[in-house]
């Protein structure tokens, strides 16, 4: 969650816009080879913008599913995460949002390898609305 504040510099008068974020405390990202890693959003936030690219997605949905997905992670009470389980969560919050976006974080996150392995993707993903 992010503070929105318009503030005024007293030197010159000037209006700006200052936005604050609250630290929490995040769990440690264990990934695949069993090394420990911060959480950093920013990482996420890449992420997430380079599966949407080219799509219609504005950046604020963007920032909300990131907030989503961050909320998650500091709601499950435990000192680490798998990146299993944050990519697995990414990627239910891309579905919602735009299948095609989803297509290519899935790729990346689950190594597709050919149009095989797409297919079975959006098999998956069939009871919800598929691109079309």
């Amino acid at each position: 969650m992010e503070i929105r504040r318009r503030r005024e510099c007293v030197e010159c008068g000037r209006r700006f816009t200052t936005r604050e974020r609250i630290e929490d405390v995040l769990p440690k990202v264990v990934k695949r080879d069993e090394r420990r890693e911060e959480f950093w959003r920013e990482k996420l936030v890449h992420a997430v913008q380079k599966a949407c690219e080219k799509r219609p997605v504005s950046a604020d949905a963007l920032a909300r599913l990131v907030d989503r997905v961050e909320r998650y992670v500091q709601e499950l009470g435990t000192k680490e995460v798998t990146s299993h389980d944050l990519g697995t969560r990414v990627l239910e919050e891309l579905v919602d949002l735009d299948t095609l976006a989803a297509a290519r974080y899935a790729s990346v996150f689950h190594n597709f390898q050919n149009a095989d392995d797409y297919a079975a993707f959006f098999k998956s993903i069939s009871p919800r609305e598929t691109p079309g």
